[in-house]
């Protein structure tokens, strides 16, 4: 069966298809396994192993919503590795999934064998973390399926120029569940309370140890060129204190690249190539 159940009592969905060197994506903050569904057909030559982290997707919600933090989500990880009896994994993180590769990398590097991180860094802008919280937990205005596409459209046209309305109406079909008061979220609600606690709580911490964890392991970083949580900055930041880390920009794409572009594609299997 794909759950697995964790040693305070959940019970976490997981995929694992494919043969070959082992490769855990871990999705972005309210999203689940289907944030790789546009990498998925790109990955053939690997064994993909996807999880939704507590309370996003399938996964149980969890009583106590300030054990939604990056720490326990990572010994989630390591507690499917144990389960799927696996000493090593490459990962590729996307957004908050990256956070949590680089805790990894922090608490047992010896469980990686590579990291490719997509569109995060150890430093996050406050103009991203504000956009952000302005739809965490929140069910969105839009009623159906069709106006969430439309306003999604409108509000992501500008950093992502070129991508067809079509993607767009992919998108809210993925992560809404239409019902007949509207429309609900896939995740649980609470994610906000635990975020705000966390703020409120003090000065984010000091996520350069995290990043610089990474050293000596094949790793890369992928950024939209419109991201508004990588910075320009930031991203150059890494690859200077990280000289190994391999890097690419993806012309026309914000927060966050969906994995389906070339550049994206040849990036990830740069890092994996050198672990194969």
């Amino acid at each position: 069966m794909p759950f697995f159940e964790t040693t305070d009592g959940l019970r976490l969905y997981f995929t694992d298809t494919g043969k070959g060197l082992p490769l855990l994506c871990l999705a972005g903050l309210t999203r689940d396994s289907q944030d790789f569904r546009y990498f998925a057909p790109h990955a053939a030559r690997y064994r993909m192993i996807t999880l939704d982290a507590r309370g996003r997707g399938q996964s149980d919600h969890d009583p106590d919503c300030m054990n939604y933090n990056v720490l326990r989500e990572a010994q989630d990880v390591l507690e499917l590795l144990d389960h799927l009896r696996l000493p090593q994994v490459a990962i590729l993180g996307t957004s908050r999934g990256g956070l949590v590769a680089m805790m990894l990398a922090a608490m047992a590097k010896d469980r990686l064998s590579a990291v490719t991180l997509n569109d995060v860094g150890p430093e996050i802008p406050p103009g991203g973390i504000a956009r952000i919280m302005e739809y965490v937990g929140r069910r969105p205005a839009a009623k159906t399926w069709d106006q969430a596409a439309e306003t999604l459209e409108t509000l992501m046209a500008p950093a992502f120029p070129d991508v067809p309305a079509s993607r767009w109406r992919e998108e809210v079909e993925t992560f809404y569940d239409q019902s007949p008061d509207g429309l609900s979220l896939r995740y649980d609600s609470r994610l906000r309370d635990s975020l705000l606690a966390q703020a409120k709580a003090g000065p984010p911490p000091d996520l350069w140890p995290l990043f610089l964890a990474l050293d000596g392991l094949p790793c890369g970083i992928i950024r939209g060129a419109n991201s508004d949580i990588l910075s320009a900055e930031t991203f150059g930041k890494m690859q200077r204190r990280l000289t190994a880390l391999q890097a690419v920009e993806v012309a026309n794409r914000g927060h966050v690249p969906f994995l389906d572009e070339p550049e994206a594609l040849a990036l990830i299997q740069s890092v994996l190539d050198q672990i194969e």
